[in-house]
């Protein structure tokens, strides 16, 4: 008799989501070659393949497709149960897990540091990171996002406003003109910044490409390897830095705190969502 357990489940669903067996490992906290073994065992064990794989990374077949939507259904199930206990939870302490970005856990860090402060009984994760966490899936109870349209089956607070301007390093001078550059990494598709350079900077040198982490954004344009958009809360706090350009109204975005309707009135969610509110500095 062939018996397929809920950790045999997970591992399925990661490559089917993910396509590789790294970034499948990744999500798992495994290796690759764990991820790999595991999977030899579960197709064993069933007797049928359940991924086909290919240049494009690995696809369901016939087989595995069924599997996924059986692994779908009971993590959603998992999932519900597990909101619907901490929805009921009363108690001021156990865990609490926030995803949020490295920008706004820069500007809200004392925030996080006082609510640790009055509630000592919750262990609190923050995770900060550029790609969004699936409150759905449980990635983490809060999000912390900076969004003008966020999610209808999320429920939560506007907290604040982030507004950008263009920076450069105050190495250039008083320089406007013919400054070089930095972009996004051509992977991410930023479009909106090609258009926007078009319209404003034609002929821009791009001396560097980055990825999301406004971290390394910031130290580039300080350093003097090129110009770019940052927040202002960022940007004018830092003395290496001036700005070159007004307030992009146009890309400012709402700071909101949410979380899932059921969890809404879990004590420790509620907690911190009350907590970061009255905390919160005026936008």
């Amino acid at each position: 008799m062939h018996r397929v357990n809920w950790d045999d489940l997970r591992f399925v669903l990661a490559l089917a989501r993910h396509r590789t067996l790294s970034r499948a490992a990744k999500a798992l906290g495994a290796t690759h070659t764990t991820v790999a073994r595991r999977m030899q065992g579960i197709e064993a064990e069933l007797g049928s393949r359940l991924f086909d794989a290919s240049a494009a990374g690995y696809a369901p077949t016939p087989a595995g497709q069924l599997v996924v939507e059986a692994a779908e259904r009971t993590e959603a199930e998992l999932q519900a149960l597990e909101a619907r206990v901490l929805g009921g939870d009363a108690k001021l302490e156990g865990k609490l897990r926030v995803t949020t970005m490295d920008i706004l856990f820069r500007r809200y860090e004392r925030v996080f540091a006082t609510f640790i402060e009055r509630f000592p009984g919750i262990e609190l994760t923050v995770a900060c990171s550029d790609n969004e966490a699936s409150l759905t899936r449980r990635d983490a109870d809060v999000a912390l996002r900076m969004s003008n349209d966020p999610p209808e089956h999320l429920v939560g607070r506007r907290v604040g406003r982030v507004e950008f301007a263009v920076y450069a390093s105050r190495r250039f001078g008083r320089r406007r003109r013919d400054l070089p550059w930095l972009h996004w990494d051509e992977r991410l598709g930023a479009r909106w910044l090609d258009a926007w350079l078009a319209a404003n900077a034609p002929g821009a040198r791009i001396a560097m490409r980055v990825d999301m982490s406004s971290l390394v954004l910031r130290e580039a344009i300080a350093s003097g390897i090129g110009v770019h958009f940052l927040a202002t809360s960022e940007g004018d706090s830092d003395p290496r830095l001036r700005r070159i350009g007004p307030v992009q109204a146009a890309h400012s975005r709402d700071v909101w705190l949410l979380t899932l309707s059921e969890l809404r009135t879990a004590s420790r969610v509620r907690a911190f969502m009350d907590h970061f509110a009255a905390e919160a500095p005026a936008s």
